[in-house]
């Protein structure tokens, strides 16, 4: 009880230090999601994307991905209290066109830009980012190569740095590591490869400057608990930051999913057991009052009713656009996460 008394007081303390009640924020939301297979209805010779053509396995049409993209944009749009986010990193889209396309019908609203690499995956899938041009805009966009030991072409790591109307910056990497095929074991080598691919990537800017801002979002394959976070990435709650515990100093980057996964909450559903794959990473800078800071405890899952299957042996999971083989018509077969910053 008294650990809980006190974290509560540090959290309240924590707040009311950053955020006086003279000064003027703005709250931002930020979010990811793994948009599921989303293909143009184009047979690349280059890529395996057959399957997501016309004539295709999956018949995928024209007529299909506009209603995809009028799906994801509809719960886009409802992600903030303003609308849809300020920073939305995505996965699995095979091309840029497909982001342009989907802002251009569908997300009209909002001043949105695009930071966008195409990548070596076999299937063509890539890592993007939006974000709202009235409150950022793009310093760089760079695409940071994952070598795999099995040598087999995987999703590039999306570095993007923004600069923010207050006139500080943030850096976004965008993920999708390599996925549990052939078992979660037999795989764990080409995931422990990206998150030391990531952790480099980061130690090399912290060199420069130990103050930066990181967002880390993606689609990990992996869980808060497993080895490449704990080992590699030595990535802990947020609470060891809170609690200013011995080994806090040591903390690389802190988990915003790590409390939800442990209580058993997850993303996606395989199986029946809930998996914790999409999640925020955030470097101590984003948690010290700077003017960009976390809002503590905003961090969620995005389960709208209308994205949520609900009936079947798969009740209470996401709605996938296909089941197997079977156009289901519906949204992801993952639920997106958001998080806020306060701007100030």
């Amino acid at each position: 009880m008294k650990t809980k008394v006190l974290t509560i007081l540090l959290i309240l303390l924590f707040v009311g230090e950053i955020f006086p009640q003279n000064v003027k924020i703005d709250t931002l939301t930020f979010a990811f999601w793994n948009m599921e297979n989303l293909f143009d209805t184009v047979d690349d010779p280059d890529k395996n994307d057959k399957e997501f053509t016309p004539d295709g396995l999956k018949k995928w049409t024209e007529k299909r991905l506009l209603h995809k993209l009028k799906n994801m944009s509809q719960v886009i749009k409802m992600m903030s209290s303003n609308g849809s986010p300020d920073i939305l990193g995505m996965c699995e889209v095979e091309h840029q066109t497909l982001v342009d396309m989907m802002l251009s019908k569908f997300l009209t609203k909002k001043n949105y830009g695009v930071a966008y690499k195409e990548s070596p995956d076999k299937r063509g899938i890539d890592n993007g980012l939006i974000f709202n041009k009235d409150i950022f805009s793009l310093l760089s966009v760079k695409a940071i190569s994952v070598e795999l030991p099995t040598h087999y072409p995987t999703r590039d790591i999306l570095e993007v740095l923004l600069k923010s109307k207050n006139n500080d910056s943030i850096y976004v990497f965008v993920n999708h590591w390599p996925s549990r095929r052939g078992g979660k074991e037999k795989s764990e080598k080409n995931r422990f490869a990206a998150a030391q691919i990531l952790k480099n990537s980061i130690q090399e800017l912290l060199k420069i400057n130990n103050d930066l801002n990181i967002l880390v979002m993606g689609d990990f394959n992996d869980t808060p608990i497993d080895k490449s976070f704990i080992q590699v990435l030595n990535a802990k709650p947020v609470s060891s930051f809170l609690m200013m515990y011995k080994d806090s100093t040591n903390v690389f980057l802190f988990n915003l999913a790590y409390d939800l996964a442990i209580k058993g909450h997850g993303t996606y559903n395989l199986r029946k057991d809930w998996n914790m794959l999409d999640q925020f990473l955030i470097s101590e800078n984003l948690l010290s009052g700077g003017s960009i800071t976390y809002l503590l405890g905003s961090f969620q899952i995005f389960k709208l009713k209308k994205i949520i299957q609900d009936s079947g042996n798969y009740k209470g999971s996401p709605y996938p656009t296909y089941g197997g083989q079977n156009y289901l018509g519906g949204y992801s077969d993952h639920f997106p996460i958001l998080g806020k910053f306060v701007l100030n």
